[in-house]
């Protein structure tokens, strides 16, 4: 894809038609009109379902960050630019998990709504070995994933109704219906989680995986998780670092070790050879969703996905 800004940056013709192009597709909306669908856009594939559920037919979600696609690395097109100059509203996580998104803002021209779905959550910090490790792409000392939390997810739906209703005043009473009746399922699918969990006793629920994106999920759950990588995909574990977590694997018996979608395997192999562990074959879905065929086409699906991948997988150890 295009890389954007610097040498790269658009020419004003460029960005002259692509705000004409915006003016055309949100004038009815400014005009007071609601017969067609409002023009939003969401940075990644959780975010976008979410949108979806709360929004229903009365929105057009565009999301930039699809699935089986990692919002950490992600370098925005020109075909980025224009779906977002011509949204009227922008959501996005915030916290530095898209550390691209100001300046496609800037190249987009963009003068409608911009919503961080975190606002007004508590972050967590990154871990201590994230702090050594070594990449392009950081999220300072937040904690961006905080979706890995249902309870977490829920205030994040509600919040996305709240962002619609102040753009779309017309639409805010279903806005709201929809996302009550999705953070009841929310709420099911936390009690859920919770109750699978309660199946393994808490001295035995150890997991590794391939980066710090379960601190959420961790610490919601009241499990063990170990990661490889620091908080973004792009960050490298030192030598050492890895040695540590080799040693700690064999100190822990650690049993379920897991390659996440989208990440590198060859690290996380490394560490379960050498801690004589076998690693699942059933990858994690963390930071994007599946196609529509595979096992986390929605975030639903994809919070039960994970759960039973590491529960049966110690379970299956301790037998």
């Amino acid at each position: 894809m295009s890389k954007i800004g610097g040498d790269q940056g658009l020419s004003r013709r460029a960005l002259l038609r692509w705000s004409a192009v915006a003016a055309s597709a949100v004038s009815g909306w400014t005009a007071g009109r609601t017969d067609a669908p409002l023009p939003v856009v969401a940075s990644f594939s959780i975010l976008g379902d979410w949108v979806r559920r709360v929004g229903g037919e009365r929105v057009r979600v565009e999301t930039l960050v699809g699935p089986e696609s990692d919002a950490h690395v992600f370098q925005p097109s020109p075909a980025d630019v224009r779906r977002v100059a011509a949204a009227r509203l922008v959501l996005l996580n915030g916290w530095g998990l898209e550390g691209w998104m100001e300046r496609l803002l800037r190249n987009a021209a963009y003068r409608g709504t911009v919503v961080r779905v975190t606002e007004g959550m508590e972050p967590l910090r990154a871990a201590r070995h994230d702090q050594h490790a070594h990449g392009h792409h950081s999220h300072g000392d937040v904690d961006p994933h905080v979706w890995q939390d249902v309870v977490r997810a829920r205030h994040a739906v509600l919040r996305i109704a709240q962002a619609l209703c102040a753009v779309d005043a017309a639409g805010c009473e279903g806005y709201r219906a929809r996302a009550e009746a999705y953070a009841q399922q929310l709420e099911a699918l936390d009690q859920e989680i919770r109750a699978a969990w309660a199946t393994i006793a808490p001295q035995q629920r150890k997991v590794v995986t391939s980066h710090d994106a379960l601190g959420y999920y961790a610490r919601a759950y009241g499990v063990q998780i170990w990661p490889v990588q620091g908080l973004s995909t792009d960050s490298q574990p030192s030598a050492a670092a890895v040695a540590r977590l080799v040693r700690l694997v064999r100190r822990e018996q650690v049993r379920a070790i897991f390659v996440e979608r989208l990440a590198d395997t060859r690290l996380v192999e490394q560490i379960a050879r050498e801690a004589g562990v076998r690693p699942s074959t059933v990858p994690l879905y963390v930071d994007t969703l599946s196609g529509p065929e595979g096992p986390a086409p929605d975030y639903v699906a994809l919070m039960r996905h994970n759960t039973r991948a590491m529960v049966e997988a110690i379970r299956a150890a301790v037998r």
